[in-house]
């Protein structure tokens, strides 16, 4: 019995070490069995952060069925790639159809897997699935901090997700140290916290137009490489280790592929000297005394401009076409197009290529549908595409760009908001002949200069220019006045670019209080007249003084009024209506709130703003004859895109505004809808309206806050020809309008 129980022992123990014998094999079988594979993303994407899922495995690109695909599986994707989660997935082939193999289908995910390779699938290769099946997906626009580079060499280089937490361009030369923004210099890459340079051999100049274009730069050019290998051979450097390949197409260096190792045997660069960037900068960021850039930018005449956007280098694009400015479908827009547009604007290349009117709804012609660019395109007309089945407006396709980095943010900062977008404004400037932190004078401080430093910090658009703060205390050591007399247009980069007294300051509130502040805004109204809607209904009245009291009150009559018998005088009046659209972001609102709005008895309503449009007749030179005023007694939404948008209606003393894609319509035939033109003469003039034209309330865009009219006036009738939206035209094109000889008889031609 004892025989029987120890040979028992030993077969439990055989057993039991089979077992587990087994159970490691079957692991490391597992092990085995979870390639090594690489992920990017690809087709037609808007953003970095989403796009047609491709999978490098067994030395070739293939793509994923979206059979079973799930949420699961994209955030496994997601994080592989150096998200932080997926947003959504998109089956059907979203961003385009994929080429090659179809990696994986049926993929089934738990959303715990480190890579989407250790998910449940059919197997590699093993499909039934169409490349009109291919799963896409969007991600987080979070990312984990650094990034990875695409890496097809997995079975060479132990590091299958090599991570680089930051790359820069290293200024080498003392002499330019202080210049922004650095346009050359050493190109390195931070890894475990240090920076190490990249070795230059097998570097090319398509991996300096992306790193030009990734810190702003349109386009690279040479430099003196002796001068630098001179300078590198003073100092023994601390290589990264590996090349870098990429086509010129990318828009971020991560997504250029990761090479071999370049290093020799004993870990030296067999060029001996780092790879070195040289970059353009945009027309708008060059040094005004660097010939270089003037020859590198020819003064042409634009093809291509952005409009609407918050910051610099970001807005809807608009191309020219025979004199006018038309904007492009979204229809098929990409990174690789937005990249063409930025370049050629002086910016860098594209972070985002939006659709849907993400920067307003654009006014007039559509140019452009179905773009189609390589990316290395001068100019988007370069590119393919077509004018067939043109999009409305909601599709107007938009760009964010790189810019470089200009420094302004330590220069400027806002103090004592409620939150970053607001405070009191705080620069450092001289005084004394020493640099310090101080306020800004609010002597005509206004919202062009608001503008330009909510742009200069990146904040978007002015909301308020502060004349006399009411945030909470700043930096006392700061209180003091340091820069006044701060005159600006609204087109500069910085508050400095802009007209000031230098340091001989003249500000008789001497600040605390009163120095100046800001409030921004990310989204703003954008107002648009008709201008069809001026033309077609604009006519002459006759109408007697004595039921003009009221509008004589309001001051919308000329000066020759004023005194005449009201029972045996009338006014010749130029009626016309105005239909105001609202094509930005955010609902328009008067400045100031219900309970200050002004009461006019005569009329039985309400002003929320004074002055919210001007119109002036004026002479073929720009000299006026006549003018007039409307004041907004009552700004609603008359009509919409959608019923269901309509906000304010003024009735019973009700919210005054214009809703994002509403309109406002003031008729004709109400008062002070005109130009008393009694005094006028005979002759050839200009129709002139402006709206908002104190720019008394945030707009993402001003320039197309005017419309222009060709007039003829015999005496008796009058015509209003060719009224078109400021802006809309060529520069060579508005100078034929103010030249236009005129009419030649009453038949109104197209010209």
């Amino acid at each position: 019995m004892k025989d029987l129980l120890c040979a028992l022992h030993q077969c439990l123990v055989l057993v039991f070490l089979g077992c587990t014998f087994q159970h490691h094999c079957l692991a490391e079988n597992g092990q085995e069995q979870t390639p090594r594979i690489q992920l990017r993303l690809a087709g037609r994407r808007n953003k970095g952060n989403e796009g047609r899922v491709e999978v490098y495995y067994n030395g070739e690109w293939g793509t994923v069925c979206d059979d079973e695909f799930s949420i699961a599986t994209a955030t496994v994707i997601c994080k592989e790639l150096g998200f932080i989660h997926a947003e959504e997935w998109v089956p059907g082939a979203k961003y385009g159809r994929g080429k090659g193999r179809i990696w994986i289908d049926n993929v089934r995910c738990t959303g715990i897997e480190k890579t989407i390779a250790a998910c449940s699938s059919n197997g590699w290769g093993v499909t039934d699935c169409k490349h009109s099946e291919d799963a896409g997906v969007v991600c987080s626009e979070q990312r984990v901090p650094g990034f990875r580079f695409v890496n097809t060499l997995i079975n060479d280089i132990e590091e299958e997700q090599l991570q680089v937490q930051d790359v820069r361009i290293k200024r080498v030369f003392g002499s330019s140290k202080k210049r922004m923004p650095v346009t050359e210099g050493y190109v390195q890459v931070k890894q475990d916290g240090v920076w190490k340079p990249i070795c230059s051999t097998d570097w090319t100049a398509m991996n300096s137009r992306v790193i030009c274009g990734m810190f702003g730069f349109p386009a690279e050019k040479n430099y003196n490489v002796k001068i630098y290998k001179t300078f590198a051979s003073r100092k023994r450097h601390a290589y990264w280790t590996y090349s870098i390949n990429c086509t010129g197409n990318e828009a971020h260096l991560s997504s250029c592929n990761l090479g071999h190792s370049v290093m020799n045997r004993n870990n030296t660069c067999p060029s001996q000297m780092p790879a070195v960037v040289s970059c353009v900068a945009g027309p708008a960021f060059a040094a005004l005394s660097t010939t270089r850039v003037r020859k590198a930018f020819q003064s042409e005449r634009p093809s291509v401009r952005l409009r609407g956007g918050p910051k610099v280098g970001e807005g809807r694009v608009e191309v020219m076409k025979n004199g006018q400015w038309g904007t492009v479908c979204d229809d098929r827009w990409s990174l690789q197009a937005a990249n063409v547009v930025c370049r050629e604007l002086g910016y860098g290349t594209a972070t985002d290529a939006l659709t849907g009117a993400s920067m307003g709804k654009g006014i007039g012609l559509t140019h452009m549908n179905q773009v189609l660019c390589t990316g290395f395109e001068r100019s988007i007309v370069d590119c393919k595409f077509n004018q067939d089945n043109l999009c409305n407006h909601d599709e107007d396709a938009a760009v964010r760009c790189n810019i470089p980095d200009m420094g302004f943010e330590k220069q400027i900062r806002l103090a004592g908001g409620r939150t970053p977008f607001e405070g009191r404004v705080e620069v450092l400037a001289k005084k004394n002949g020493t640099l310090r932190w101080g306020t800004i004078c609010n002597s005509n401080w206004g919202t062009t200069e608001a503008i330009v430093l909510c742009r200069q910090l990146g904040l978007g658009f002015a909301d308020h220019a502060v004349q006399e703060t009411w945030f909470w205390a700043g930096d006392w050591r700061a209180d003091e006045v340091v820069m006044s007399g701060v005159k600006c247009s609204g087109t500069e980069l910085s508050l400095f670019q802009c007209l000031h007294h230098g340091e001989e300051l003249d500000c008789p509130n001497r600040g605390g209080q009163f120095a100046a502040g800001i409030s921004c805004t990310d989204a703003a109204s954008d107002l648009v007249l008709n201008p069809l809607v001026v033309e077609e209904t604009s006519y002459l009245e006759n109408r007697p003084l004595s039921m003009l009291a009221c509008a004589m009150e309001e001051n919308c009559l000329s000066s020759s009024a004023i005194g005449l018998a009201p029972l045996t005088n009338y006014r010749r009046l130029l009626r016309f209506s105005s239909q105001i659209h609202n094509n930005g972001e955010a609902d328009f609102r008067p400045k100031a709130g219900r309970q200050d709005w002004v009461w006019h008895e005569c009329h039985r309503h309400y002003h929320s703003m004074e002055v919210f449009t001007n119109y002036d007749l004026l002479m073929l030179n720009g000299s006026s004859v006549a003018e007039g005023h409307k004041a907004s007694f009552c700004l609603e939404d008359t009509a919409c895109d959608s019923e269901d948008r309509k906000n304010f209606q003024c009735a019973n003393f009700g919210e005054q505004g214009i809703t994002a894609s509403c309109w406002d319509t003031y008729r004709h035939d109400i008062d002070c809808q005109w130009i008393d033109v009694t005094d006028v003469s005979p002759g050839e003039y200009i129709l002139q309206v402006i709206i908002n034209p104190n720019y008394e309330v945030v707009e993402s865009d001003y320039s197309n806050n005017v419309v222009k009219c060709r007039c003829k006036y015999d005496g008796h009738r009058i015509w209003v020809y060719n009224c078109h939206v400021g802006g809309s035209f060529s520069s060579e094109s508005e100078q034929i309008f103010d030249h236009f000889p005129g009419l030649m008889n009453n038949h109104l031609l197209t010209w």
